[in-house]
C-alpha cells in the first residue's frame, strides 16, 4: 500500500498529500463498502491522473474513496438504509432496471452493498435527490415486506407450493426433538444391533516355536536389552495382565508354519528380522491390538503387513464368497501409500490383491478396481472419505486396520476424517497403529480407537534420531543459506545422494531452479506439483538418475531410499518430530549417514530442543547453539514475568521485541546481538 494518495483539483491536476494529514483525514469516508466499478488507466480515452466523464456527469476522485455525480459535492455524504436480503431482488429488479428507474426520476445515485443477512442501500447526490430517494425506497421496501409475509394469503406469492400446500405446512405438527441422552444410554444396543449380521471373525493364529518356549525371563531380558532396548507393555485398563508374549529371533520362529511367508522373505535375501518385527509379530498373530514406536527405517511395513496376509487368510468365510477388502491401511501422504502397495505386491501371499486409493491419481480407475473386487486398501484418509461418503465402496468387511505414520495423519489435520471412516468398520477388529514417535495427539488416538493394546517400542519412548546418522548443526544468517547448500552440492562426491529440505513451495522451486540454471541434475517434491510429476520426481531420486532432491516435508515420512547419503535441512522444520522424521531418511537399515541443519536466528525457540535430541544421539552440541538455547529461555521468563506485572498481558510494552531490559536496551537490539 503507497504512503501517498492522490486527490484532483477542479482542473484535473493530481495532488499528492500525506494519507494521514488532518485535510486528508477529514474527508475520508466514514462508511465501509467496496466499491465494483473503479477503473484506472486508460478508459474511454482517458488516462490515468485526469477525471473520466463516464457519459453522465459522473467521475471518480481517487485517493477519497469517494464518486461524484452532477452537482454532487465531493464531500458530501452518502444517506445509508438498512435492507434485509430478502428486499434486495426486488429492490434491484431485473438486470437493475429498478434501480435505474429510481436513479432517473430522483436525480440521485444509489449503489447496493448485499452482506451476509442484510445489506446497505447508499444514496449520493444533493439532500433534495438523497430526501426523494430514500423515501421511494422505503415505500417499496415496506410494500415489498408486506407482500412477502401477507401475500400467499391471496394468491399472489411466488412461491412454488400452492396456498392449501402452505396452509398445511403451517399447521402440521412439529417433529418430536429427538432425545440424545436415551440415545446415548443406548449406544451399545444399537450398535450390536448394526453389526448382528456379520460373520465371525479369528484372530489368533499364533503357536510359539519350541526353541522360543524354552526362553526363560531372564534369557528374554537380555535378549531385549542387547537389541536396542526393546519394551513391551500391556496397556490393559482393567483387570489381571496378559502374558506378554517372548520375542522371535529369527523368521522361521514366527513363520514356521506359513511357508509361502518364508519363502517370499527367503526370496527377497532378509537374513534376520529387525527389533521392532521380532516382538511385534508374536503380538498380532496373538489377536491383540498393537501400538508399534521405532525409529524410522526399522521395518514397520513388514510388522503389520505379514500378519495380516495371515489373518486375512484365516477368517471363516472364504474369499471367494465377497469381494470386499478385508485389510485397510490407513497413510497421510500418497507417497507412503504407493511404497506400501510396491511392498504388498513385492510379498505375494495367496494371489491376494490390493488398490491404493489417494487423492491426485485418476478417481475414476480407482472406483473400478475397487468395484471388480480387492483385498487390501490402502488409502489416503481424504480419498477413502470421499469413496465412502459416496457409497462407492464398502468397509463392513475390515477385520485388520492400519493406521500407519499416525502422528502425521494428526498434524496434518485427518482425524475427523478417520473418526468418519471407522464408523463403518466393525468395532471387534484388530487394529495396528504405527509411529516414529509418541506424541500426546499420538496417544489421545490410539485409547479412543484400540481395544486394550499391548505397546511394542525400540529404544526410547523420548523423541529420538537415528543414531547412525551424524548430526552436524551450523549457526548462519538467512542470507547465507544459498553459499552454504551450494559449497555442500560442490563437495557431494559421485555416489553420494541427498534431500535438500525446505520449509515452503515456493523455496523448493526457486532453489531447484538456481540448481538447474547452475547445470545440477535435480528434482523438487511438493505438494503443488501433479501428481505424475511427484512420481516421477521419486523414481528419478529412486534409479539414481538425479542425485538431488529438494522437498517439502512431503517426503520425511515414509521415503525409503536405502542409499540416501545425506539429508540437508535448508530450512529448520516447524517442529522437532519433523526433524527427527528428516535425519531418518538417511542412515537406514543399518546403514551411515550424514545430517546437515542450519539454524538462524528465527529458529532460536526450537534449541533448547533441538540440544536434548543430539544429546540423546551422542551428537556434539555446537556452543553457539547452547547460547541460543539460553538467550531463549531467559527471554521467555522475562516475559512470563513482564505478562504478570502487566495483568496477563495487558499494556505488556510492545510485544517480544519492545521490552527492556536491566540496562534499558530495547528488545530487538537484544535479539540481534548474536555471535555467529
Amino acid at each position: 500500500m503507497s504512503d501517498w494518495e492522490e486527490e484532483y483539483e477542479g482542473k484535473g491536476a493530481a495532488v499528492q498529500k500525506p494519507i494521514n494529514s488532518p485535510e486528508t483525514e477529514s474527508k475520508l469516508p466514514r462508511y465501509n463498502c467496496q466499491w465494483e466499478n473503479i477503473y484506472l488507466g486508460v478508459r474511454k480515452g482517458s488516462r490515468f491522473g485526469a477525471p473520466w466523464d463516464g457519459g453522465e456527469g459522473r467521475s471518480f476522485a481517487r485517493g477519497t474513496g469517494r464518486r461524484t455525480f452532477g452537482d454532487e459535492k465531493s464531500d458530501s455524504s452518502p444517506v445509508v438504509i438498512t435492507v434485509e436480503n430478502a428486499s434486495i431482488g426486488r429492490l434491484i429488479g431485473r438486470g437493475g432496471a429498478k434501480v435505474r428507474e429510481l436513479e432517473e426520476s430522483t436525480g440521485a445515485r444509489i449503489k447496493i452493498n448485499k452482506g451476509d443477512f442484510e445489506g446497505e442501500v447508499l444514496i449520493f447526490g444533493s439532500s433534495v435527490a438523497q430526501h426523494k430517494a430514500k423515501t421511494m425506497i422505503e415505500d417499496l421496501v415496506a410494500d415489498v415486506v408486506s407482500r412477502f409475509r401477507n401475500g400467499y394469503r391471496s394468491g399472489e406469492t411466488d412461491s412454488i407450493w400452492s396456498v392449501t400446500q402452505l396452509e398445511a405446512a403451517k399447521e402440521a405438527p412439529a417433529p418430536p426433538a429427538i432425545d440424545w441422552n436415551m440415545i446415548r444410554e443406548n449406544k451399545e444396543k444399537y450398535e450390536a444391533l448394526k453389526w448382528k449380521d456379520l460373520p465371525t471373525m479369528k484372530k489368533k493364529f499364533y503357536t510359539e516355536a519350541k526353541s522360543v518356549s524354552v526362553l526363560t525371563a531372564e534369557e528374554v531380558h537380555q535378549w531385549r536389552k542387547e537389541n536396542n532396548n526393546i519394551f513391551v507393555d500391556d496397556l490393559k485398563e482393567d483387570g489381571e495382565k496378559r502374558p506378554i508374549p517372548k520375542p522371535c529371533r529369527t523368521f522361521l520362529e514366527a513363520f514356521e508354519l506359513y511357508p509361502e511367508i518364508m519363502e517370499n522373505i527367503e526370496r527377497v535375501g532378509f537374513e534376520r528380522p529387525t527389533p521392532i518385527q521380532s516382538q511385534a509379530w508374536p503380538v498380532l498373530l496373538s489377536g491383540e491390538d498393537l501400538i508399534a514406536i521405532a525409529q524410522t527405517g526399522t521395518g514397520k511395513t513388514l510388522v503389520y503387513l505379514l500378519p495380516g496376509f495371515i489373518h486375512m487368510d484365516g477368517q471363516p468365510v472364504a474369499r471367494a464368497k465377497h469381494s470386499r477388502p478385508g485389510i485397510l491401511v490407513l497413510t497421510p501422504t500418497r507417497e507412503l501409500a504407493l511404497q506400501i502397495e510396491t511392498e504388498c505386491k513385492k510379498y505375494r501371499y495367496k494371489s491376494y490383491t490390493s488398490v491404493c486409493i489417494y487423492g491426485g491419481g485418476d478417481r475414476k480407475s480407482q472406483i473400478n478396481l475397487v468395484k471388480s473386487g480387492v483385498d487390501i486398501v490402502i488409502a489416503t484418509p481424504g480419498r477413502l472419505n470421499d469413496l465412502q461418503m459416496n457409497e462407492l465402496i464398502k468397509l463392513n468387511s475390515v477385520t485388520y486396520l492400519v493406521l500407519d505414520e499416525a502422528d502425521r495423519m494428526l498434524d496434518m489435520g485427518f482425524e475427523p476424517q478417520i473418526m468418519k471412516i471407522l464408523l463403518d468398520i466393525r468395532p471387534d477388529r484388530q487394529t495396528v497403529m504405527t509411529s516414529a514417535t509418541w506424541p500426546t495427539g499420538v496417544r489421545r488416538l490410539a485409547k479412543s480407537y484400540l481395544k486394550n493394546p499391548m505397546m511394542v517400542y525400540v529404544g526410547t519412548l523420548d523423541l529420538a534420531a537415528v543414531n547412525t546418522v551424524q548430526q552436524t548443526v551450523l549457526i548462519v544468517c538467512e542470507e547465507e543459506k544459498k553459499s552454504y547448500v551450494f559449497d555442500f552440492i560442490s563437495n557431494m562426491l559421485p555416489q553420494d545422494k541427498v534431500i535438500i529440505f525446505v520449509g515452503k513451495k515456493l523455496i523448493a522451486d526457486d532453489l531447484s531452479s538456481d540448481m538447474c540454471l547452475r547445470g545440477l541434475a535435480v528434482q523438487s517434491l511438493h505438494a503443488d506439483r501433479e501428481q505424475c510429476d511427484r512420481e516421477e520426481a521419486l523414481r528419478d531420486f529412486k534409479e539414481s538418475r538425479v542425485r538431488i532432491l529438494v522437498a517439502t516435508d512431503l517426503a520425511s515420512r515414509g521415503l525409503d531410499v536405502n542409499d540416501i547419503t545425506h539429508v540437508f535441512n535448508y530450512d529448520f522444520p516447524r517442529n522437532i518430530e519433523e526433524y527427527v522424521h528428516r535425519v531418518g531418511r538417511t542412515g537406514r537399515a543399518g546403514r551411515s549417514g550424514a545430517a546437515v541443519t542450519l539454524v538462524t536466528r528465527e529458529d532460536w525457540r526450537m534449541a533448547p530442543q533441538l540440544i536434548l535430541i543430539l544429546e540423546r544421539a551422542g551428537q556434539d552440541v555446537p556452543e553457539d547453539l547452547v547460547l541460543m538455547a539460553e538467550r531463549f529461555e531467559r527471554n521467555k521468563k522475562e516475559k512470563e514475568m513482564s505478562d504478570v506485572r502487566a495483568g496477563h498481558g495487558r499494556g505488556g510494552g510492545g510485544g517480544r521485541w519492545g521490552r527492556r531490559d536491566h540496562k534499558g536496551r530495547g528488545g530487538r537490539d537484544r535479539a540481534q546481538d548474536w555471535r555467529f
